[in-house]
């Protein structure tokens, strides 16, 4: 008792010797996470967008027109452009050259005035610095006055190495060396970094495809740039190289980014407002003083409504990405709604008790491109995800309500049309998401003694535990009679569709709902659709699709697959949706009753495709056994009886379940996108392509 009172009364002892102050670029090899994000591919990709940034800016500024990237096999990342390069000479107060300086120090740069940049990606003077600190090797080269100017770092340390290679040998030294000379009116800066693997993780790598579609994007920012890839890592042949260049601006990217076919021409919104913002600034004396600063906020926004269903919306600011929005992207979508709301109204689109369309309404097949430049912008973070400067907000809205009110009301036959076009998709829009949302209170229920509500048609099974129940989605009612009579009623439900259903990725919300087909499935399953599918409320534990083994059967399937993406993917990334593999051919055998002990099931072979119908007959052959001819190729379910659909089919103890995975959402949804969806020219040459691969044998005829 004595030692446990004591050690309550004596608190440990914490003074100020207890205290670290971390000194230059220390605090960002402690915690590199604060800069950067993270210390996998995610931050790697960061650094090397750090470096690349400072060269956009300069192409921003008018500067430079060409950046190179260049991916090493070492694992090393370079990139070059042909700006006016860092600064060589001596700044006054450190007596450092510029490129010591910015490359060592934290809050070093020349984007914290008004001289260097007017608008720029980088803001904090941390970016070159924090990937220098983070690299176990960072080379220099700057054209300018005449020479090739070099040095290079160490984790953040001057120096010179010996050789190539981050483990070469390596001297600490200050200072820049002229390697050469060239003409003076050469300029430009090259940099190249190898990642330090004590700080990222050891599978840490900058994938080919984010760096083509980040530099894609930033071509399409600036017009008139041109970005240069090159990747040597290509493993046994030649290095991969592409070249982005684009004359066209945001209006070329927002037909790029569009994934439908258009309803009205790109619209391209421009205009400027300004702005007052109090921000320290340091004086003669070196004092850092608030001050009342003019700003200039410019927007720049390319937009269009297509005939699809998505939305894709970028928003930039000075060219650096902001995929969560911001003040901009507010004041954007504020005018959006508050314009064509304004619109609907004066064309009676709207009636006066009419609710006004949402935010999700107007969204809705809207490609766009928003973008503002402006000095200093506030961001929320080193990695600049979101806009907070709030003058943002009242400006792009503004420009934007205006520049939309002036598309909208022309008098131009074709502006007309178009706007009209626009206003009537916007309209629908609200009508599907009202169709749905009361279907949605119509079709839920809380536990399965409501099932008077459901379709006349399903032939529901007792059980009501979610690990045993299965739906049978079956296809036809011819099949329906044969499965009521093989399936097992304790814990196999059926629901017989008609033929084939409505394709839903080209549908709309509302023409799903008024399918028979679709609703009878969505209102049996339980759960919702879409946003609010709950898929603990889904009334069976499987969902089994069955259909015929031949093309018409693989399109049903599909067609049902394509909905339950669209609106119950949760079912099928849960894997519980499957399909049902009903065989192809029925063997009879002609010798099996002279065995002893032989049962009458088994005169029957099932087969499930030609090939393996081939196989088994050869196998059979060679065991001296005959069969009846001709072997019987089912047409359809309906042309089994119970016996041969329970045994093949549905009897969990003897069938064959394919299970539905969605592992790669992105790969799916281009195959969705590809073989249902609206662009019918991509289709067309995944068609003739197949066709070159396809046995004329196994076609029916």
């Amino acid at each position: 008792m004595t030692a446990l009172t004591a050690a309550v009364n004596e608190p440990e002892e914490y003074s100020a010797r207890h205290l670290s102050v971390l000194e230059g670029l220390e605090a960002v090899r402690k915690r590199p996470g604060m800069y950067i994000g993270s210390t996998d591919s995610r931050g790697l990709t960061h650094c090397m967008w750090e470096i690349i940034d400072n060269a956009v800016d300069e192409a921003l500024g008018g500067f430079c027109t060409r950046i190179d990237v260049l991916l090493h096999t070492d694992g090393s990342v370079e990139v070059r452009d042909n700006g006016r390069g860092i600064p060589v000479d001596a700044e006054p107060k450190s007596g450092m050259s510029g490129v010591e300086l910015v490359m060592t120090k934290l809050h070093a740069g020349g984007k914290f005035g008004t001289g260097s940049y007017t608008a720029s990606g980088g803001l904090h003077g941390v970016g070159a610095s924090v990937v220098n600190a983070l690299s176990a090797r960072l080379d220099v080269e700057v054209d300018r006055q005449g020479h090739t100017h070099a040095m290079s770092f160490k984790r953040g340390i001057p120096g010179r190495f010996a050789a190539g290679g981050p483990d070469a040998e390596f001297t600490s030294r200050s200072g820049l060396d002229e390697v050469r000379r060239v003409a003076k009116k050469v300029t430009g800066t090259r940099i190249r970094f190898w990642a330090d693997r004590q700080i990222f993780l050891k599978d840490a790598d900058i994938t080919r495809e984010s760096l083509l579609d980040r530099a894609r994007q930033t071509a399409f920012l600036i017009p008139g740039l041109t970005i240069s890839v090159r990747d040597e890592r290509v493993e046994g042949g030649p290095p991969y190289e592409e070249e982005f260049r684009f004359d066209g601006g945001i209006g070329e990217f927002c037909s790029f980014l569009a994934p439908d076919e258009q309803l009205n021409d790109v619209l391209r919104i421009q205009g400027t407002g300004h702005f007052t913002e109090t921000v320290p600034v340091l004086d003669d004396q070196g004092h850092m003083t608030p001050s009342d600063v003019e700003r200039k906020l410019e927007v720049d926004v390319a937009l269009r409504w297509g005939t699809g269903y998505e939305t894709t919306v970028r928003s930039f600011v000075n060219v650096i990405a902001t995929p969560k929005g911001g003040t901009h992207m507010t004041g954007f979508e504020r005018a959006l709604v508050r314009v064509i709301n304004d619109q609907l109204r004066t064309t009676k689109l709207l009636k006066t008790n009419d609710d006004p369309v949402t935010k999700e309404d107007v969204l809705e097949g809207l490609s766009a491109v928003v973008t503002v430049r402006l000095p200093e912008p506030q961001f929320e973070g080193q990695t600049k995800e979101i806009l907070g400067t709030s003058a943002a907000s009242r400006i792009v809205s503004s420009v934007v309500g205006k520049e939309l009110r002036t598309f909208l009301t022309s008098t131009k036959r074709v502006e007309k049309q178009q706007a009209r076009a626009v206003l009537e998709k916007v309209v629908n829009a609200a009508k599907a998401r009202l169709a749905a949302r009361q279907q949605r209170e119509t079709q839920r229920r809380k536990n399965a003694l409501e099932s008077s509500a459901l379709p006349a048609k399903l032939v529901d099974c007792r059980s009501e535990g979610l690990d045993r129940s299965e739906l049978f989605i079956v296809e036809g009612d011819s099949a329906l009679g044969t499965a009521k009579l093989a399936r097992d009623s304790e814990f196999q439900a059926l629901l017989p569709i008609r033929g084939k259903i409505l394709n839903v990725q080209k549908s709309s919300v509302a023409d799903m709902l008024k399918n028979a087909e679709c609703a009878a499935i969505l209102q049996v399953i339980g759960a919702g659709s879409g946003r609010t599918f709950d898929l603990e409320a889904a009334r069976y534990g499987r969902v089994i699709l069955m259909a015929d083994a031949d093309v018409d059967g693989a399109h049903i399937r599909t067609l049902l697959l394509t909905l339950f993406y669209r609106y119950m993917r949760p079912m099928l990334e849960a894997g519980r949706v499957f399909a049902a593999v009903p065989p192809l051919h029925r063997i009879e055998l002609t010798n099996v009753r002279k065995k002893r002990g032989a049962k009458p099931e088994d005169r029957y072979i099932y087969t499930y495709s030609d090939a393996e119908l081939q196989r088994k007959l050869l196998e059979l052959e060679k065991k001296g056994m005959g069969w009846k001819e001709p072997i019987q190729r089912y047409k359809g379910l309906g042309e089994m009886d119970a016996d041969q659909l329970a045994e093949t089919t549905m009897d969990p103890r003897v069938r064959t379940l394919r299970r539905i995975r969605v592992e790669h959402a992105e790969e799916v949804a281009k195959v969705f996108d590809l073989l249902m969806g609206n662009e019918v020219a991509p289709r067309r040459e995944f068609i003739l392509q197949g066709a070159k691969e396809l046995d004329m044998a196994r076609i029916d005829t």
